[in-house]
Parts: C-alpha cells; structure tokens; sequence
C-alpha cells in the first residue's frame, strides 16, 4: 500500500501539490482506485466568524468529527467485527480538507492506517463525510458540500468491509448528507440542497446506490432548516428547526417532527396525522414546540427511538447565537413522545450553541449522554472536557458518572455515535484549540467510559493500538 511520511507532508504547499503528493487521483478517476495511507489520524480544525473578542469566533476549533447534520460517520458492522468510520482529516500543519476512512478492529483492539479517499479542495469542515454500509457489506462514502460551489462524490468500496479500493459512482452536489440504508436493501439519502441562497431539506431514494430518484422537497420555510434523521428498519424519522425570515441560521428556531414508513412517499407527524410536503408554513403538525415566541434559539443534537418506537429528540435551547455568558443558559433538553403527546425534560447545561454530544438508549433501560458538558481550556467556546450522564427513568432526571477528559489545554466535542454501536468503541471525538488554529487529535471511549483512548498521530507500522488519554 503507498504512503507518505510526514516530513514530505510537512513541505507541501498547495492542494495541487498535496494531491499528487498524495496520491490523489486528480477529478478522481471512475475506474477503481487504491486509497493512499497516512501515517497518523490528524483532525482538521475549522472556524465560523470571527468575533472580535476574548471567543475569537462564533465556533472553532478541532472538527473531524463535525457537524451533527452529517450521519451517520461510523457504523459497527458485527459481521467484519470491525467499527467503520468516516472524518475530516489534515496533514500535520495544514488546513487542507482530505476525507479519510479506517476503522477500529475489536477482535485486536487496534486501528490501520487511516486511507485518504479524496482532497476535497477546501478547509471548510461542512465538507466533511459521511458513511453507510449496503446488506453486501459494501462501504458508501457521501462526500459532502457546503452549498453549490463544490461537487459532492458517492464512493462505494470494490471489496465488502474493506477500506483499500474504492470506485466513484456519482458526482453531484449536496450538503448535510445523511445516507441510511433501509432494511429491505435500499437506500434512503435525507439531505440539503442549497436553493436561492436557502438551505432546503430534501431526500432522495436508490435501489442499488448508482441509480438515484429525483431529490423531492421535505421542508422549504422562510430562509431554510437543518435537520437531523435516523432510521430504524425501513421506517425513517427527522427533526428539524427552521431559519425565520429575519435572522436567518442565527436565529434558528422552533422544533419539528415527521416520520415516514414509505421511503418517503407519505409523511406524518409523531401522533400519525399526515403532513403535506414540503413543509412551508411554521404553523403545521409536525411542529414539536414553537420556541420562536419564547425568543429561543434551537440547536439540534440527535434523533433517537425509544424501546417502544417513539421518537426521542435531543437539543439545546440557548438565548442568541453568540459566545458567552449574556446568551446563557444553553440548555440541553429531551423531547419525548409518550404515545399520546410530546414531554419535555431538561438534561444538562454548557456553555456553547455548538457543544455537540450524543445519546444513548439501551436494552436495559439506561439513557446515557456523551458530551463536552464541562468548560474546557477555551470557556465559552466550542467544546470543553467530556463527561458522561445517565438516567434511569426516561430522561426525566439525569446524574454525572464520570468525568471523561480533563486538564487538558484543548476543548474536545462533536462526540459521535456510531451506528449499533459496540460498547468497546462507543463515541468518537476530536479535540482542539479553540481560540487559534492546532493540532486536532482524534478520541473514543467505551460504554462504561473506562478510559479515552486517542488514536495514533504517528504510526511506524501497518496497525497500531491506541493509546490510553484518560
């Protein structure tokens, strides 16, 4: 397998270079191609917004692993025994976006080396990818863009569970991708399009993955939506908050809800009353609660679907889209259906719109929370130490179990979850200096938070262990 040391990395000074250097096909050819292997995981750091105060900016910082828009990014396939994922990388020293794809081998406890698939010409981290695996095992890899002035790509894997050859199948454009695939073989691809400056939520289907239906409207209001989905079986779910017409993403606000069972075809709220799509009124049934009138902003976090079915929406609710304490508080909250109506329950607070965690439902009962819900070495910026809550009794009361990370001089957040995921490999997270560019390493913790272990930033063979962090 072809490599490059990191000395060359180092001396590499456009993308044209570091393409070649890499081994990048250049416009990616359609024919198969051997992925190209780095010599260590290295996160891309990222910025929005430059603030002109203590903050720096609005969000910043280490995002391999962002945003919670883009999902799934790993996937647990117990067949290969192996967790599969997807982040934004970067050579050491660089801010040049590359996809990147490994995985985390249970049977060893170790990590390839990470395979670059491609140099999406950018630094802008909403480029980063997402994944799903096909019934065959073949690995899909939606290579996103933010908004229309950079194609998007599908590459799928030659071999079953193998990151070494890859084939490029479609190029497009699209943004937020969220590919699952469904239980009866198909997929199902909730996305956004970006349409006269607006972001359009939108979805699309594929009986074998080359072969795409026309992208149709989900939701359309005012100046736009951000949605987060999940899938379980051939049943989809999405929530959604919506940009009003004067604030924009800024002022994102209200929560919605629908459900479809039918690809997409038909659409309903969480009490089963059929909506009509594209969404284009805030007034509708799928409204979960209207926060605009309370003057909120809403932050989406994760969908989830409880032991009976019912959709669990997690957010953060927060007073204005800018860092530091005036805005406070940003409160993470539960949106539970109960069968017969939606019941709300505070979680946590944090200081950050952009702090990013992830929730768990499990056999035995216990919700459980991964997020950068401590204040880390930047306060009130992205990020801040890891911890872990659980609840016993439906997200209705919650405690601290463990402090994940501490002391350290980066923020860690965007703590992913991976798809079915196995309790040894159970979140994924980057870290970063959030007040100027760095380094950004990548993290996971198992189910019980044991310990943090940080992936190898340099790697002297094919394979390497992690290493114990925390």
């Amino acid at each position: 397998m072809p490599r490059l040391s990191l000395l060359k990395i180092w001396i590499l000074s456009s993308g044209a270079a570091l393409a070649a250097a890499w081994g990048i096909p250049a416009g990616i050819a359609d024919e198969p191609f051997t992925l190209t292997t780095a010599d260590g995981y290295h996160g891309i750091w990222y910025s929005v917004g430059k603030t002109d105060d203590q903050y720096a900016y609005k969000y910043s910082g280490g995002m391999p692993t962002y945003p919670a828009k883009h999902l799934p990014i790993a996937i647990h396939a117990p067949q290969a025994n192996k967790t599969f994922f997807v982040y934004g990388g970067s050579p050491p020293g660089e801010r040049q976006l590359l996809h990147m794809i490994s995985y985390f081998d249970h049977a060893t406890g170790t990590v390839p080396r990470p395979r670059i698939l491609l140099d999406k010409k950018t630094r802008d981290a909403h480029d980063n990818p997402t994944l799903t695996i096909d019934q065959a095992g073949h690995l899909w890899v939606f290579s996103n863009s933010h908004g229309t002035s950079r194609p998007s790509f599908i590459h799928r894997s030659v071999e079953p569970y193998s990151i070494d050859r890859f084939e490029r199948v479609v190029k497009t454009n699209f943004s937020y991708g969220q590919p699952w695939t469904l239980d009866d073989g198909s997929f199902l691809f909730m996305h956004t399009r970006y349409k006269s400056g607006k972001r359009q939520t939108f979805w699309m289907t594929s009986a074998d993955g080359r072969q795409w239906s026309e992208p149709q409207p989900l939701a359309r209001m005012a100046r736009g939506h951000y949605q987060v989905s999940r899938v379980e079986g051939n049943r989809v779910g999405t929530m959604l908050n919506y940009h009003p017409p004067q604030g924009g993403l800024d002022a994102r606000t209200n929560l919605y809800y629908l459900e479809s069972s039918d690809a997409g075809r038909t659409w309903r709220a969480a009490d089963g009353t059929p909506v009509e799509t594209p969404l284009e009124s805030p007034d509708t049934a799928a409204l979960v609660h209207d926060y605009e009138s309370e003057g909120k902003l809403v932050y989406l976090k994760q969908l989830q679907f409880d032991s009976e079915g019912h959709p669990v929406l997690l957010y953060c609710t927060s007073n204005g889209y800018r860092p530091g304490p005036e805005n406070d508080p940003r409160t993470w909250q539960i949106a539970r259906w109960t069968g017969q109506s939606w019941a709300f329950n505070d979680v946590v607070t944090s200081d950050h719109n952009y702090d990013f965690g992830s929730l768990y439902l499990e056999d035995d009962g216990t919700w459980r929370l991964i997020a950068p819900t401590s204040p880390g070495a930047q306060p009130y910026c992205t990020g801040g130490q890891m911890e872990m809550w659980v609840s016993s009794d439906q997200g209705r009361t919650w405690g601290k179990t463990k402090s994940l990370t501490h002391d350290d001089k980066r923020n860690h957040s965007f703590a992913r979850q991976p798809l079915d995921a196995h309790e040894d490999f159970y979140a994924l997270w980057g870290d970063g200096n959030a007040h100027e560019p760095s380094a950004s390493s990548l993290y996971f913790t198992d189910r019980g938070g044991t310990h943090v272990w940080r992936l190898p930033t340099q790697m002297a063979g094919e394979t390497a262990e992690p290493e114990i962090a925390w």
